[in-house]
């Protein structure tokens, strides 16, 4: 019987690690994107977990195949688990909620997310910790324990938009042409951009600015980019048709004594 239960256990544990290794192979040829670390952690954490649960089980029964009584055993393995999860609770959550993070992939490695007060570019994730990047260099190391709300700006297109100034003097429709065509010419050179540029019309009235907003469909994160190339060659082109781009001016009046 003990070597029925040894060799089954055996077994049982290869066809469990072949099926998770089947799935974590299907689930990388999905069209979706899917990170390969991400599914690398996930298929190791399951085969480690489930192996461990039956090797548990099979010397249990084995054990008890030798004439142990498993009720005390049980009974001081639990008392001795509960003592470890009393003192370990925060490291138990950080593991939990490390797990749910790559379990329901709600961030890859490389996204720019925001949890909190942190905002950057993810560097690692891990069970315990996740580290992001911010734009200066700084690296945050935070436990996923503490991470309760997540916003991903790498899911989906980003939309960047700029305002144009121009004078009141100018004519309206010339600047919207040109600063329409500048956009269209910017989009056949640069890779970022979704779809063509759209010019909105007149965004505002300014004490002694006309305001024209454009908007752009870029790809994740590209769009800080693009607004300023975009706004460098608005400005080119403005310049070339003659348009007047509005800039303080400070009008200085001289009073003369007795007049």
């Amino acid at each position: 019987k003990i070597a029925v239960i040894w060799f089954g256990g055996r077994l049982l544990i290869k066809l469990i690690n072949r099926t998770i290794q089947r799935v974590m192979e299907h689930r990388a040829k999905h069209p979706e994107k899917v990170d390969v670390r991400r599914n690398r952690t996930l298929g190791k954490l399951a085969n480690n977990v489930l192996t461990y649960s039956l090797q548990f089980i099979v010397i249990l029964l084995i054990l008890g195949q030798l004439g142990f009584n498993l009720l005390p055993l049980l009974a001081g393995a639990g008392v001795i688990g509960l003592a470890i999860g009393f003192g370990a609770q925060n490291l138990v959550k950080d593991v939990i909620t490390g797990f749910f993070i790559l379990f329901e992939d709600q961030f890859a490695v490389g996204d720019v997310i925001q949890t909190g007060n942190f905002r950057g570019t993810v560097e690692e994730i891990g069970l315990r910790v996740t580290k992001i990047r911010n734009w200066t260099g700084e690296v945050h190391i935070i436990p996923n324990g503490s991470i309760t709300d997540v916003t991903n700006f790498s899911l989906n297109n980003s939309v960047g938009f700029i305002d144009v100034s121009v004078a009141y003097e100018a004519d309206i429709d010339q600047a919207m042409r040109v600063i329409k065509e500048t956009a269209a010419s910017v989009y056949k050179t640069n890779d970022n951009m979704v779809k063509e540029p759209e010019v909105l019309g007149v965004q505002a009235l300014g004490q002694s600015e006309v305001v024209i907003r454009v908007t752009a469909e870029c790809k994740p994160q590209t769009h800080f980019g693009v607004c300023r190339i975009l706004n460098a060659e608005i400005k080119k082109a403005l310049d070339a048709a003659g348009i007047e781009i509005p800039y303080p001016r400070i009008v200085a009046l001289s009073r003369t004594e007795g007049v």
